[in-house]
C-alpha cells in the first residue's frame, strides 16, 4: 500500500498538455521547426524547459531567437484564455477518495503550476508547500532527482511512493527513483511507450483509488 502519492500536473491532473503542445507547435513552426502538436508531445512532453530548448536548438541547428520563450508563453496564455483550463475527468473524486498524503512533482514552472491548480480548484488537495518542480533539483525528468526530492521533503522512502504520470520522461524518472508508477493514458500520449518505460497503465481516473489500494 502506498504511503505517498506523487502526481504530475499537466496531462495528469489538468487537461493542459494539449494546449501546451499546440502553443509550442505554433511557435516553433515560426522559427523553422515544423513539428505537429503530436511531434511536440513525443519529443518534449514531460521534460524541463531547459531540456526542451536544447532539443529544439539541436533540431534547428541554431540558437533560438532571444524572445522565443516570450512567444511561447504568449501563445500559451492565449490558448488558456480562449479555451480555458479543465480538470481531467474523475480527478476531483479520485483525490477526495484517496486518504494518502499527496504532492505534485512537475517539470513546469512553480508559479504556473500553483496558479493552474488554484484556478481549477485542486490546490487544496495538495497545498502550495507540496508542489515540487524541476528548478528545485539539478536534473529534471527523466532523471530521478525530482521524485527523490519530493519523497525526501515529504518524509517517505522511494519504495513507499506511488507516482501518477502521463509522460515517458516522468515514468522513466519515477522508475529510476525506485517508485511504482501508474501511467495515465490520454489522447496526447502513447500507451505502448508508457508501458515500455515501466508504467502500469490505466485510462480512467475514477479507477485510481482502487489501483493504489
Amino acid at each position: 500500500m502506498a504511503g505517498l502519492i506523487i502526481f504530475d500536473c499537466d496531462g495528469t491532473l489538468i487537461d493542459s498538455e494539449r494546449l501546451y503542445n499546440r502553443a509550442w507547435s505554433e511557435t516553433i513552426g515560426a522559427v523553422g521547426v515544423k513539428w505537429t502538436p503530436g511531434d511536440v508531445a513525443r519529443r518534449l512532453m514531460g521534460r524541463p524547459l531547459p531540456d526542451c530548448l536544447a532539443i529544439l536548438e539541436a533540431e534547428r541547428g541554431a540558437k533560438l531567437p532571444a524572445d522565443f520563450l516570450t512567444r511561447v508563453f504568449a501563445a500559451t496564455d492565449r490558448l488558456f484564455a480562449t479555451e480555458g483550463l479543465e480538470v481531467i475527468a474523475g480527478v476531483p473524486d479520485a483525490l477526495a477518495a484517496l486518504p494518502h498524503p499527496k504532492c505534485v512533482a512537475s517539470s513546469g514552472l512553480y508559479d504556473d503550476v500553483r496558479r493552474h491548480l488554484d484556478e481549477t480548484g485542486l490546490l487544496p488537495h495538495f497545498g502550495a508547500e507540496r508542489i515540487y518542480v524541476a528548478a528545485m533539483v539539478e536534473r529534471g525528468k527523466p532523471a530521478p532527482d525530482l521524485f527523490l526530492h519530493a519523497a525526501a521533503r515529504m518524509g517517505y522512502a522511494p519504495a513507499d511512493c506511488v507516482v501518477v504520470e502521463d509522460s515517458v520522461p516522468g515514468v522513466s524518472g519515477a522508475r529510476a527513483a525506485g517508485m511504482r508508477v501508474l501511467g495515465y493514458v490520454n489522447p496526447n500520449n502513447d500507451a505502448a511507450a508508457l508501458a515500455a518505460a515501466g508504467a502500469e497503465l490505466f485510462d480512467d481516473m475514477r479507477a485510481l483509488p482502487g489501483l493504489i489500494g
